[in-house]
């Protein structure tokens, strides 16, 4: 899929292009992964159409966001965007499984599930295929519905903290990267605590007004310094990629 490359060096490129030289899992710390998250917006700063962000942008965002998954050990998700989006298996198409595994990357990443109440839609396909593994962080003391796909509860008495979770993900899972699909409160509150290094940005050309979710719903405090990587065009879309700064 061709796309125009207008930063840093402006020229012709492709996804996989922009893609091939990323390797998150290089850049972990000792104590926790690297993070990276992937977002859709309209102009005026919407995070969703209709209560799902796959409508704010076209086929290149989605080529997008399945090129970013096969990037990390782990793929993040709120209960929230679950619900929404009801996932299914995170790699749906073998050659692309195939592809993490010539990277030395399993082929499902772990699916990491952020839930306070442990109010899922256990009846979507991410935990009735029975493909890969789940981990869920809450701090409800509740009992999860039995699925086919293995999955682990991780209670945080009291709420999930987030900082602990990651810690968690690295030090007892091995995950050295995650990717962060939202929803924008757990963006916003990745950002806020510091837990975020790079955020993947898809802008739509459209605006829509009214109330609802940004990307960064209930972010507060400092502003948070970002540094441009690139800035890619197809048609009327940009892709951006920004690095926090630290």
């Amino acid at each position: 899929m061709a796309l125009e490359r207008l930063l840093p060096d402006p020229a012709p490129t492709t996804i996989a292009e922009q893609l091939a030289t990323f390797r998150p899992g290089e850049l972990a710390g000792p104590r926790r992964p690297y993070v990276f998250t992937n977002f859709a917006e309209t102009l005026d700063g919407h995070a969703t159409l209709d209560g799902k962000s796959g409508k704010i942008a076209g086929d290149t965002d989605t080529q997008m966001l399945l090129g970013l998954r096969e990037l990390p050990d782990a793929v993040m998700v709120g209960a929230g965007t679950l619900r929404a989006e009801r996932y299914g298996r995170i790699i749906a198409k073998p050659e692309r499984r195939e592809q993490r595994v010539a990277a030395g990357l399993a082929a499902d990443p772990l699916a990491v599930i952020v839930s306070e109440r442990l109010e899922l839609p256990w009846d979507i396909p991410l935990f009735t295929d029975g493909h890969g593994e789940v981990v869920i962080f809450t701090a409800s003391d509740g009992e999860p519905a039995e699925t086919v796909t293995p999955h682990t509860i991780v209670r945080h008495p009291g709420g999930v903290d987030l900082s602990r979770a990651l810690e968690e993900l690295r030090t007892e899972y091995g995950i050295a990267s995650l990717l962060c699909e939202g929803g924008p409160h757990l963006h916003a509150s990745l950002l806020m605590a510091g837990l975020a290094d790079e955020l993947f940005v898809t802008i739509g050309a459209k605006v829509v007004g009214g109330a609802g979710p940004r990307i960064t719903e209930g972010l507060a405090g400092a502003p948070i310094d970002l540094e441009l990587r690139w800035l890619l065009r197809d048609g009327d879309e940009l892709y951006t990629r920004w690095a926090v700064k630290r």
